[in-house]
């Protein structure tokens, strides 16, 4: 259930809202609750409306993942936003926490992805292959604890699986991620992967607008690791 405390920007044309890991971001074949639904509720009860109000999903999280999530509360905000995205005129930040230390305190990663639909995997490979997409990140090393490691993700691209599948193809398979590589699941089932920093330029005002999000959840780690940054 999303609550006041849930979001993390509301105008007219836009709201954002934390992402809880483990909540769709759009309906599936599960049937499951999703942030879309769940925000058009949201809506609907603190105003009052009598029908179902307008939400456009401008852009998605993986269900296992939590974060910041920008979605439309008019078509000209959706339309406008869905170019940002296209147009890679937005910038994505991302913490992961993984057991091994990666082969660089900071790198760049280039891989090219190829996904695998019957499998609902992405793997990385090092050279372009057939039907791959090229996928890049940033990544730095922020934090410690004695047996994890805090990276800070600066999104590229936004290719299917893109961090998980990267990360695990240097070795370092985010905590909980079973499908990537990880050998024990988070106790949530959830793995510990959260989107915190999201910028771009306000469809209607013209503003740069930078929404951010600390992670929260049943993982004391995450904790742990703000408390060092």
């Amino acid at each position: 259930m999303i609550t006041t405390s849930d979001i993390l920007f509301e105008d007219n044309h836009l709201i954002a809202v934390n992402k809880p890991a483990g909540m769709l971001t759009q309906k599936d074949l599960t049937g499951d609750t999703c942030i879309l639904d769940e925000v058009k509720t949201f809506l609907k009860e603190k105003y009052n409306k009598p029908g179902e109000a307008f939400i456009g999903c401008i852009h998605r999280l993986d269900r296992p993942v939590s974060g910041v999530i920008l979605l439309a509360k008019t078509s000209k905000a959706l339309e406008r936003m869905n170019i940002q995205f296209r147009e890679k005129q937005t910038q994505k930040k991302y913490y992961a926490i993984v057991k091994n230390k990666p082969p660089k305190e900071e790198d760049t990663l280039v891989h090219f992805l190829l996904k695998n639909s019957t499998k609902n995997m992405s793997k990385a490979h090092l050279k372009e292959i057939p039907h791959s997409k090229r996928a890049e990140l940033d990544y730095k090393v922020v934090a410690k604890s004695d047996n994890f490691f805090l990276l800070e993700i600066v999104l590229k691209t936004g290719r299917h699986h893109q961090i998980r599948a990267q990360l695990s193809a240097i070795g370092c398979p985010i905590k909980g991620d079973l499908k990537y590589g990880f050998p024990r699941s988070n106790d949530d089932g959830n793995i510990s992967l959260h989107s915190f920093y999201l910028s771009f330029n306000h469809p209607v005002k013209n503003e740069m607008m930078t929404i951010i999000s600390l992670p929260k959840g049943k993982d004391e780690l995450w904790d742990y690791f703000i408390t060092q940054l």
